[in-house]
């Protein structure tokens, strides 16, 4: 086996090719964009190398074949759960059915996190944000939503001979849209309509400062300071939704508001992998037109949940409910889609989870788990603590 640092154009190149080659064949597989793997390792598009590093490497049989990669990184702003002191990650894990060869590609960033003063590794996460990139599949390998990690069920395996343990679960819940609610929605919602400083309505494409402004408020009474999350500033919010603002349908992205006041979200996306999948990585002027025209001819029948939430204040009001049944009035009868997957949900987070449960007939679509290996092997494992 040779092990081979990715420090060159051309290595970097192969860096995607690896992916490409163990994976082509696995059932359900989609290609990612090439740039969205290149700008996490580009240091002047991701701001995580503000606060931290990162290597990879790339893994050829005796035979010069491709037979998997990794990525190690540290992160000083990456908020770890637990008394583990400071925990390094790994990422972007590809690897032949061989515990040997999985073994080299751990030891080898185990060996450089080690050498950065980390005292464990979680993976396969992410060098950034937790909305892309995050997690193992280990149930429910169907197509990857954007940016979602896929892999083949051999994975699993790999983690856990290794000495992997699972740090949390990351649930994703599935719904069928066009499907009647269940009565319980309609008769939270019915109960909040008596009151008519409740309202609810989907966003405009001609008034997004607005709507920036109004996620920004839910979001950081909802989630600033719990998991990790960090508070959002308003100019992030209007950036990320001119970035959506191509791709999103003003139908699939609700507020609920209490005397205009913004309570809570309900914000979703096409599936863009529905897309994507037909792009075969590349995304240049061809491939850009090719998705425009996707776009105006081909109905989407996915979409998937980004964020949804209510503010603390509104908790255990039906405000969710009423949202639902709100965005229902326009989604069933006015959209193509008959798929809905929302976003993970930590297992750490039983509020969100009941929240998810109770909506409607959802179901657990697929599972991801992020796992967390000690250095020290004489400690007690712990797994993330439970958000009250």
């Amino acid at each position: 086996m040779q092990l081979i640092e990715v420090n060159s154009p051309l290595l970097e190149k192969a860096f995607i090719e690896v992916n490409i080659t163990l994976n082509k064949t696995t059932p359900n597989y989609i290609r990612p964009l090439d740039k969205d793997v290149y700008e996490v390792f580009d240091k002047k598009k991701n701001k995580a190398f503000r606060q931290g590093e990162c290597i990879r490497w790339i893994l050829k049989d005796v035979t010069g074949n491709y037979a998997g990669r990794i990525a190690a990184f540290i992160n000083k702003k990456y908020k770890n759960k637990g008394d583990d002191g400071p925990v390094g990650g790994i990422g972007f894990f590809d690897c032949i059915n061989d515990a040997g060869a999985a073994a080299l590609l751990f030891d080898t960033a185990k060996n450089w996190l080690q050498q950065k003063g980390m005292t464990a590794m979680d993976g396969p996460i992410n060098f950034g944000e937790r909305d892309r990139w995050w997690g193992l599949v280990t149930e429910g390998f169907m197509e990857p939503l954007y940016c979602m990690n896929f892999n083949p069920p051999y994975y699993k395996q790999l983690f856990e001979q290794y000495g992997f343990q699972p740090f949390y679960y990351q649930i994703c819940f599935g719904l069928d849209p066009k499907k009647p609610l269940i009565e319980k929605v309609f008769k939270r919602h019915q109960l909040l309509t008596k009151d008519p400083g409740f309202t609810a309505r989907h966003i405009r494409k001609n008034a997004l400062d607005t709507y920036a402004q109004d996620f920004t408020t839910v979001y950081n009474k909802a989630w600033a300071g719990h998991g990790g999350l960090k508070e959002l500033k308003l100019e992030q919010v209007k950036l990320m939704f001119s970035k959506m603002k191509p791709v999103m349908d003003e139908r699939i992205v609700w507020f609920a508001y209490y005397k205009e006041e913004p309570i809570a979200l309900f914000v979703n996306l096409p599936d863009l992998n529905q897309y994507f999948k037909h792009l075969n990585g590349q995304f240049g002027l061809l491939q850009k037109l090719r998705f425009l025209w996707l776009q105006k001819t081909s109905a989407n029948k996915k979409f998937n949940g980004l964020v949804f939430g209510v503010v603390p204040q509104y908790q255990g009001m039906g405000v969710d409910s009423f949202m639902i049944a709100e965005a229902a009035k326009i989604i069933q009868p006015h959209t193509s889609y008959t798929e809905y997957e929302m976003q993970w949900i930590g297992d750490f987070n039983p509020k969100m989870l009941n929240i998810a449960e109770s909506i409607g007939e959802t179901f657990r679509s697929r599972q991801l788990t992020t796992y967390r290996f000690l250095f020290d092997r004489t400690k007690e494992f712990k797994r993330h603590p439970i958000l009250l």
